[in-house]
């Protein structure tokens, strides 16, 4: 891993062969799933959707949204925000791309600018865009030119640090602490273990700044759409697909904002001047193909057309005719332009007179933004974009100020020669200027049982919980019992070998029956002791074994670790797949992956997982004896 660069040639050669085998390893896992899977074993793994009937089901803006029904309820990972390619069954023939808008339990909706070719059945299938590997190769090429100082970039200079006297009612005393070391400091990293409330602390940090031209990024659409909620009070505009925008924040995107300003009016006016004129040409003039023409230019046909005359054996009409379909024409591109200049001035003046510009990274290298700089720029969970994504909107601000958790889940790389990609810009910055990263030190989630472990393995212990949460339990909101270990926060079941993991064929994923019908179990006992569905988490490492589960298990949320991150229940089952003769845990060795799933749970975690297996990691052994000591450990 690459701390520092010694050039910007460096830097190129380094993230440019990076983000291409990156870009190439995301195209080929569709392409090769696409011509080498049926549709009906692609549906299986949750990439597509077959045999769905279509409609054109309304309009939004300059879109058009249809939507796909399926007859039975189908798991799938298709989400909203995704780009989806339509088509009749085979895709790689033939297809439209689209993005996802809306998802429900037999539906879902695109968005497409065209309108979609008819058929009785359609095929869906997740696809991926090359437009932010586009933007990220924009930024590397750019980095020259960056607003914020590119030696900083490169690790070759130290950021300067201003501590400002500064306070928030909003804010805790850690939290008050971060505030006034990021408020003026040129690069700022806002360490935010679980529950600390880093995205709070990054929204006071922007309030803090209000005067200056903000602009607020994170590499996912639900991470933008969280801090916009929390500073919707200001004069704010939310860049980005409006199918990609949570629904009551809709009304803050700049799309939106666009057609609720006096002047599109205006425009309106145009586009139906525009319509009417094609209409217009398109029946009653001729079209100057290359066999009508027969080599005449525009300016000859005009010029024949204004004096009568017939030339190379065409007809005086049909000159006419043509001469009349180019002034239409030319008269369309007029109207084109005047509609743009209309439609770029509504744009600069609703970008100037937001006080914060809110954009996903990628976002920020649209063309709406391509020109603007700012004074500051905020990225809150910094550490789940790749240093190439956080670059995009890095280069257009003179300082930097990110909210992340490194010792969480790095962002998600596929290809196996660019996982270099995993050690992110927020982890390279707390490296290299560890005195401009300030850790939260108070959080508000778990029983301080189940926060102890996670703080002192992960955060040198100075993670303490804060009193509202220090002592809550199972039973302030349901039933207890013996089997899920009455009150006590923390429970482990060693399953002793007696449940072993298997694979599909043709996965290199693992799912474990027994182990799953257990966990089964503990979710019917919990219901029956009156938890809420919604208050029971059940995660897991491995996406075959969540399937198996899903099959198995109703009612509850059933989730991998990956998909979990960000998110918090009042119970978590945590069900760890792997137990074998050879004492192989795979990726579970990842600390970062444990991290995230023991810091879900507010009120009680329950592991299920074979000791033997596990002791194979010094992590485990650690989280094993802790729970025997400070939890209940039992057998299955």
């Amino acid at each position: 891993m690459r701390l520092a660069f010694k050039s910007f040639e460096e830097y190129k050669h380094y993230f440019l062969n990076l983000i291409e085998l990156e870009r190439k390893a995301e195209k080929e896992f569709h392409l090769e799933e696409i011509k080498h899977l049926t549709g009906k074993q692609r549906q299986a793994r949750g990439r597509a959707l077959i045999n769905t009937k279509g409609k054109l089901f309304a309009k939004f803006l300059d879109y058009l949204i249809y939507r796909f029904f399926y007859q039975e309820e189908r798991e799938h990972q298709i989400k909203i925000g995704d780009i989806v390619l339509i088509s009749k069954g085979e895709p790689l023939k033939f297809s439209q791309e689209a993005t996802i808008s809306a998802v429900g339990k037999k539906y879902i909706e695109v968005m497409i600018k065209e309108k979609l070719f008819k058929s009785k059945k359609y095929r869906i299938d997740l696809y991926v865009s090359d437009i932010t590997f586009k933007r990220m190769k924009n930024a590397i090429n750019s980095i020259e030119n960056s607003e914020f100082d590119p030696e900083i970039i490169l690790g070759l200079k130290k950021p300067n640090i201003f501590k400002a006297e500064i306070t928030s009612d909003r804010l805790n005393s850690s939290q008050k602490e971060a505030l006034r070391l990021a408020k003026n400091s040129q690069l700022f990293l806002i360490h935010g273990p679980p529950g600390t409330g880093k995205t709070t602390t990054l929204a006071e940090v922007v309030r803090a700044n209000i005067e200056k031209r903000i602009l607020v990024v994170a590499d996912s659409n639900v991470a933008i759409d969280n801090m916009l909620e929390k500073l919707k009070d200001r004069k704010v505009i939310r860049i980005g697909h409006p199918a990609k925008i949570e629904g009551d924040l809709l009304k803050f995107s700049l799309d939106v904002m666009i057609r609720e300003d006096e002047k599109y009016r205006e425009i309106e006016e145009y586009i139906d001047k525009i319509d009417r004129l094609k209409k217009i040409r398109d029946k009653q003039h001729k079209k100057p193909t290359p066999s009508l023409r027969r080599g005449l230019t525009n300016d000859e046909i005009l010029a024949l057309a204004s004096t009568g005359k017939s030339k190379r054996g065409l007809q005086p009409s049909k000159i006419k005719q043509m001469a009349n379909w180019i002034e239409a024409t030319n008269k369309l591109s007029w109207l084109y332009e005047q509609k743009e200049k209309i439609l770029n001035k509504i744009i600069y003046e609703q970008l100037r007179n937001a006080e914060i510009i809110f954009a996903t990274n990628s976002g920020a290298g649209s063309e709406f933004l391509e020109s603007l700089k700012f004074d500051v720029v905020f990225m809150d969970e910094a550490a789940q974009s790749i240093e190439p994504s956080a670059l995009i909107p890095i280069i257009k601000g003179k300082r930097l100020i990110m909210a992340g958790d490194h010792k969480q889940l790095s962002p998600t790389v596929l290809s196996e020669r660019a996982k270099r990609l995993n050690f992110n810009l927020f982890e390279r910055f707390a490296n290299l200027f560890p005195e401009n990263c300030y850790t939260l030190k108070i959080q508000y989630r778990m029983n301080e049982k189940i926060s102890r472990f996670p703080s002192c393995e992960f955060y040198n212990c100075v993670v303490k919980s804060h009193k509202s949460v220090k002592s809550i339990k199972l039973s302030d909101i349901a039933n207890i019992s013996e089997f899920v270990g009455y009150d006590v926060p923390i429970v482990f079941f060693d399953t002793k070998g007696q449940f072993l993991e298997t694979n599909r064929e043709g996965s290199h994923s693992k799912y474990n029956p027994l182990e799953a019908e257990f966990v089964k179990k503990l979710v019917d006992e919990l219901l029956i002791l009156g938890v809420k569905p919604e208050n029971i988490g059940v995660i897991t490492p491995y996406k075959d074994h969540e399937e198996y589960m899903k099959r198995i298990i109703e009612a509850v949320e059933i989730k991998s670790i990956d998909g979990f991150q960000g998110r918090e229940k009042e119970v978590i089952i945590l069900s760890l797949v792997r137990a074998n003769d050879n004492e192989e845990i795979g990726f579970l060795r990842d600390k970062r992956r444990l991290n995230v799933a023991i810091t879900r749970a507010k009120r009680k975690l329950i592991i299920v997982g074979d000791a033997k297996t596990l002791s194979n990691s010094r992590t485990y052994i650690k989280l094993i004896d802790y729970a025997s000591k400070e939890g209940i450990l039992r057998t299955t």
